[in-house]
């Protein structure tokens, strides 16, 4: 089958952000007099929509804080670290300037808010390499649903089954596979079972770089 389309998710693939969503939230929380690990990090939140990830900690340790507000103090928090401290992961200029050169649609498709969107395009200046960019707040249901990816693929006016994507999470994984699409996974932890079920595991972007070639 011919791929003509390559959707990249943002947190972790792009951007090493994941270390800054967790010192976030374990920053914030602990202002409301909560402990949290990296470890909880990875197992409630890794991947999810913003919405869900401050409702999640209001339900498991019962705060009175309104979720909304939890939500705005972790999206402030995560921006500054990136716009301080972002660095891109390995490969990312590489596999942009090989997709831009072999006519590949490139598109976004992110958990995160606008927001982290736009701190992150301003300090790896990568925004001119996409056509599209979705984030899964303009959805009803964030990832594991599939919705944001297929947002990307009818926006770009392809089929989902032309279309790969690049994750990072779990999360991630199950909705890019239930949109129908080929999956690379970069997984922080590769001997984790669950990543079993993508197409093709690497290491950096330089790996799919030559899987595409």
């Amino acid at each position: 089958m011919k791929y003509n389309t390559f959707i990249f998710d943002m947190d972790g693939v792009i951007i090493d952000s994941e270390p800054f969503w967790r010192h976030a939230q374990i920053d914030i929380l602990s202002k409301y007099e909560v402990t949290i690990s990296i470890e909880d990090c990875i197992h409630y939140t890794m991947g999810k929509r913003i919405d869900d990830v401050a409702l999640i900690w209001c339900q498991l340790h019962s705060l009175k804080v309104d979720p909304k507000e939890l939500e705005q103090e972790i999206i402030n928090a995560v921006a500054k670290l990136i716009a301080e401290k972002g660095k891109a992961k390995t490969g990312l200029y590489e596999l942009l300037d090989f997709l831009k050169e072999n006519k590949y649609h490139i598109a976004l498709a992110t958990s995160s808010s606008l927001p982290i969107i736009k701190a992150v395009f301003k300090r790896l200046l990568i925004a001119q390499y996409f056509e599209v960019v979705c984030s899964a707040d303009d959805e009803i249901y964030g990832k594991p649903h599939p919705a944001v990816y297929l947002k990307a693929a009818t926006k770009l006016k392809v089929l989902p089954s032309h279309c790969i994507v690049l994750e990072d999470s779990v999360t991630g994984l199950i909705a890019a596979k239930a949109a129908a699409m080929k999956t690379f996974v970069i997984p922080e932890d590769p001997s984790d079972p669950r990543f079993r079920i993508a197409h093709a595991i690497f290491t950096s972007m330089f790996e799919v770089i030559q899987i595409l070639k």
